[in-house]
């Protein structure tokens, strides 16, 4: 029988708790165990490994507990620095401390120029400074350190939403529960809301990096770049509610065929027929029976396009095949949205582009793709 899966808390709630455990250490109070209500309501407890105080003010140390969420901040020390002020305005003032970012885009949660601290963890502070001192209405300066994120933050998408220099302070509620598929989604979402922020209402999905590689290639803006990972079709619906007028889907053809069959979330283990959708087309456009077996035999959606160009009919089956993800997509939209494909090989061969995608390429100030990009 399976064993309940551990929830955690985030970065956020051990901030908070670090920041409780200095105001009560500063009331010669206990501090090494904190009891902390997440904004969601849930009672969490969470132990305080170290207290110092010098001229920078009284620093906790909170070591991050994630459970059984694979989360990358598992284990990781986050220090809470506080600091009364004076001749200040009565309130919280959050600053970024070492491996905390700072905000340099529009279109966050939180303003360009402000440490990348979540509203959710502020809300969080804010309690407990008005649970300890009666008040949240006071001088106080809140500095977050997590040493670590320097080097976490080149795991993140925080260098694509323009968080610079670590990592953010996160969390909603405070409460870490075990990483579901929903979650990685909506951490996906907010880089649609930057690329609007910055103007775009045309931008560019890339399921992997090597789209994001070959459109920046053809000189297509990164701003306007989101990567999707395998949720094509939740992406697309999240940018067609936040009123984004036109798509590319720009990627490696072992992607983008499975949209041109329907399938919009594109997992191997989901999705994978790749070379059945490609065996399909290839007899629609008059591939022999002998050839379609060699497709359904092939290895990789790049050893059957060998099949194809013997056959001379490549270029045709994925222009096809590239027209049809547009076509799928928009239907999957309802029309609400126009969309266009650019399918391409690992090594920056153009294989298929409809008209909607050089019309966007165009858009966006790029060039519009042909031959190889390499």
């Amino acid at each position: 029988m399976s064993r309940e899966l551990r929830s955690g808390y985030t970065t956020g709630a051990c901030a908070a708790a670090g920041v409780k455990a200095a105001l009560l250490y500063e009331q010669g109070e206990d501090w090494d165990s904190i009891e902390l209500r997440a904004l969601d309501g849930t009672e969490l407890l969470i132990p305080v490994k170290n207290i110092v105080k010098d001229e920078r003010g009284i620093t906790a140390e909170v070591v991050k507990f994630s459970g059984d969420d694979p989360d990358i901040t598992n284990g990781v020390s986050v220090f809470t620095t506080i600091r009364h002020l004076e001749a200040a305005p009565p309130e919280v003032v959050f600053k970024a401390g070492e491996g905390i970012g700072t905000v340099t885009k529009p279109g966050l949660s939180v303003p360009v120029g402000e440490p990348s601290i979540n509203p959710g963890p502020r809300q969080l502070i804010r309690n407990v400074v008005a649970e300890v001192l009666g008040t949240d209405k006071i001088p106080l300066e809140v500095t977050i350190s997590i040493p670590a994120g320097v080097e976490l933050a080149k795991q993140t998408l925080n260098p694509i939403l323009g968080v610079e220099g670590g990592i953010s302070v996160i969390g909603t509620t405070g409460v870490l529960r075990p990483m579901s598929e929903e979650g990685f989604k909506n951490s996906l979402v907010p880089q649609i809301d930057v690329a609007k922020a910055a103007g775009f209402d045309a931008l560019i999905f890339v399921p992997g990096k090597i789209g994001e590689r070959l459109a920046g290639k053809w000189q297509l803006p990164a701003q306007a770049m989101v990567q999707t990972s395998n949720f094509i079709g939740f992406m697309l619906e999240a940018a067609q509610q936040r009123d984004i007028k036109r798509v590319l889907l720009f990627g490696h053809i072992g992607k983008l065929i499975k949209v041109a069959a329907g399938c919009f979330y594109t997992h191997n283990r989901i999705a994978d027929g790749r070379l059945e959708t490609m065996a399909a087309y290839g007899a629609a456009e008059g591939l022999s029976t002998s050839d379609v077996q060699a497709v359904l035999s092939a290895n990789t959606t790049e050893d059957a396009l060998a099949v194809l160009e013997r056959a001379g009919l490549k270029s045709r089956v994925c222009q096809r095949l590239a027209e049809r993800a547009s076509l799928r997509a928009e239907r999957y939209l309802f029309q609400k949205m126009q969309v266009g494909t650019v399918m391409v090989t690992m090594t920056g061969e153009l294989l298929g582009m409809d008209e909607t995608a050089q019309a966007i390429c165009k858009e966006l100030g790029g060039e519009v793709p042909v031959g190889n990009a390499e």
